[in-house]
């Protein structure tokens, strides 16, 4: 009876640790996903601006602008492919419409801050310096918590296995000449 316990017992350890190993994959694959960077790297740009236009910082904005601006012009391309995949015909408004929720969270965080606000965020200028990459401007973001308009969980889609597309190709290929073969 014992015997049968523990196995059980064993069974629930093994059985939770692969669930939260697969969760935390997925977790994973979730905060490393292109879209995912896009969209804090496109929070911190605009927090950045938000920063300059109210802390007169327009100087420091325009040499970050220098500094990154082929990565910030990459990440807002691939913002533009993610809004494109998810809303179709509907993309621009939608993108358009993150833009200024965006704009609008960060701007009323600022005017609640005070006068603190920009003691506290015109550091960041010189804290992005050193970063060279899309990575590390979006982990600065996360590690800053920039605040976006809405939770955004953008995972990459799960890469089916080449067998199973091998499988559906060839169906696809029968399929096809059935049809083309027809008496």
């Amino acid at each position: 009876m014992s015997f049968s316990i523990k196995r059980l017992a064993l069974s629930g350890v093994i059985l939770s640790g692969l669930i939260v190993g697969q969760i935390s994959t997925a977790n994973a694959a979730c905060r490393s996903s292109s879209a995912h960077e896009a969209f804090n790297v496109e929070g911190l740009k605009s927090e950045l601006m938000v920063t300059a236009l109210s802390c007169k910082a327009q100087d420091q904005y325009n040499g970050f602008i220098k500094q990154f601006g082929s990565i910030v012009n990459d990440q807002e391309s691939q913002l533009k492919r993610h809004f494109r995949t998810t809303y179709g015909r509907g993309a621009q408004k939608a993108q358009d419409d993150y833009i200024t929720q965006l704009a609008n969270v960060q701007s009323s965080q600022g005017l609640k801050a005070g006068t603190i606000f920009c003691l506290q965020r015109m550091s960041m200028f010189d804290e992005l310096k050193p970063l060279k990459t899309a990575t590390d401007l979006s982990q600065y973001a996360e590690a800053k918590d920039i605040a976006q308009p809405t939770s955004i969980e953008v995972c990459d889609a799960p890469a089916s296995s080449s067998k199973s597309r091998a499988k559906t190709s060839k169906k696809r290929a029968v399929r096809h000449t059935k049809k083309t073969s027809k008496k």
